[in-house]
């Protein structure tokens, strides 16, 4: 691809956070090639920071004018991309979503752009890797990194690149997510793939490339990952709510997982009720002495423990939304276009 073709299109680069003072400045670094070899701006849509984030952001605004940080009232990222583009969008071909709590390539967007052209994609998605540095967050990443954790999900272990239903959100042309009224904002977990749903259902294509992927650095302690997977499970329920979009079977698997922990209670009754939890618990712990033996990795027993946190915490957040909604009306879908 070259420099005019890259340069032909313009590109809306969107960065929701909140309290990401200890990463937000090496994001944006990071980005420094990408304003320089494509049309691009970038947009910090920031969620009411109190940790130094939002003087971080105004300090690289004042010395880069392609940089602009835009107060996000509802703080939660579905919002802040949303009004990043109903704001700054209008003129611009491509949205390029950067999340701040993670690693990119310093030719991430300019891939992503390329292979948006190059493929004739609506939206382009991309690869994660996990990596982690202290002793429970390099175990989540272990976890996360294998089908214990990931469930075989292909944005995660990686594949061939290929058209799909959905992956890390990453490129996406602005008249589709305009025309799709952009994300759910009801939703503060699993807006991607909530989005990414309406898109197949209305024919956009969506491509998953190997040629760029970005790094994810996971929750360091079991109560953050706690909380991110109850969301999770929440924002999955949902989805199922909204559109009737049954679990895929690697989602069913989890799904299950706070069922058969209450059913193991009751065991006072009859000894038999703890099996399905005893085979859950074996499974995930046997696993990661797999991973501790199999591919000398000591971070395996406490991978297996991090990943029965994911599963528990991901069905506790799928079930408390589907008993909490009941039979209220499902969450309403949005489908026009985007104010301008």
């Amino acid at each position: 691809m070259t420099a005019e073709q890259l340069k032909s299109v313009r590109c809306l680069i969107a960065i929701p956070c909140l309290n990401e003072a200890g990463h937000i400045e090496a994001v944006i670094g990071n980005l420094h090639k990408a304003l320089a070899d494509l049309d691009a701006r970038i947009i910090v849509a920031d969620g009411g920071s109190t940790d130094g984030t939002r003087e971080i952001v105004q300090r690289i605004e004042r010395e880069n004018p392609k940089v602009t940080l835009l107060a996000n009232p509802r703080k939660i990222q579905s919002a802040g991309v949303n009004l990043a583009v109903a704001t700054y969008g209008l003129d611009c071909d491509y949205l390029i979503r950067i999340d701040a709590h993670g690693g990119y390539p310093e030719d991430y967007c300019q891939t992503l752009v390329a292979e948006a052209l190059a493929a004739g994609a609506d939206s382009v998605v991309v690869g994660m890797q996990t990596v982690g540095f202290g002793l429970f967050q390099k175990a989540t990443a272990l976890a996360q990194n294998s089908r214990l954790g990931n469930g075989g999900s292909r944005h995660r272990i990686g594949a061939a690149s290929h058209w799909t239903d959905h992956g890390h959100h990453a490129l996406m042309k602005i008249a589709a997510f305009r025309k799709m009224g952009g994300y759910d904002e009801a939703f503060n977990h699993n807006e991607d793939a909530e989005l990414d749903y309406r898109l197949n259902q209305a024919g956009y294509r969506i491509w998953m490339t190997d040629k760029t992927s970005m790094v994810y650095y996971p929750r360091a302690n079991p109560v953050s990952l706690y909380r991110q997977y109850f969301g999770y499970g929440r924002g999955r329920a949902r989805n199922f709510l909204k559109h009737r979009s049954w679990p895929s079977i690697r989602q069913m698997i989890p799904l299950s997982v706070v069922p058969v922990t209450i059913g193991a209670a009751l065991t006072v009754f009859n000894a038999a009720a703890a099996i399905p939890f005893a085979l859950w618990a074996a499974a995930c712990l046997g696993y990661g002495t797999w991973l501790a033996i199999g591919e000398r990795n000591p971070h395996g027993p406490l991978a297996a423990v991090s990943a029965m946190v994911m599963h528990f915490a991901w069905s506790a957040g799928f079930w408390r939304e589907v008993i909490a909604t009941g039979n209220r009306t499902p969450v309403r879908a949005t489908g026009g276009e985007m104010s301008r």
